[in-house]
């Protein structure tokens, strides 16, 4: 084959091809909102994490179907990684507050005339 007849391959651009996962600046907010409030007796921290994660699983589906295909997977990962962080952190807090309201409720009970 000469050089006239090879075909000519054109440089494609990946960039215009390549889209943006649906849900993943939102689990990113939502990551960064579980971490935030996990001092709101832990129940909020709670609900964002649990949200965050089911947006990021049905993302991370997407994403490991065809990865070439979308473009910020990373906000994705952070999100993720938030969430999970938010969760452990929201959920020790509650537990704390369950501990601390069965303390001072047992000592109530026992002593109720010093609470008042």
């Amino acid at each position: 084959m000469n050089e006239e007849e090879q075909p000519v391959l054109q440089p494609q651009n990946h960039a215009k091809q390549q889209q943006k996962l649906p849900n993943a600046t939102t689990v990113l907010i939502l990551g960064i909102l579980s971490v935030i409030t996990c001092c709101c007796y832990g129940i909020t921290s709670i609900i964002f994490s649990i949200i965050a994660l089911i947006m990021a699983n049905k993302d991370l589906a997407l994403y490991n179907a065809s990865p070439e295909l979308y473009s910020n997977y990373d906000h994705l990962k952070i999100g993720r990684i938030l969430a999970f962080v938010g969760l452990g952190f929201g959920a020790l807090y509650m537990l704390y507050m369950i501990v601390v309201f069965v303390f001072y409720g047992s000592l109530a009970m026992m002593d109720p005339s010093s609470f008042m």
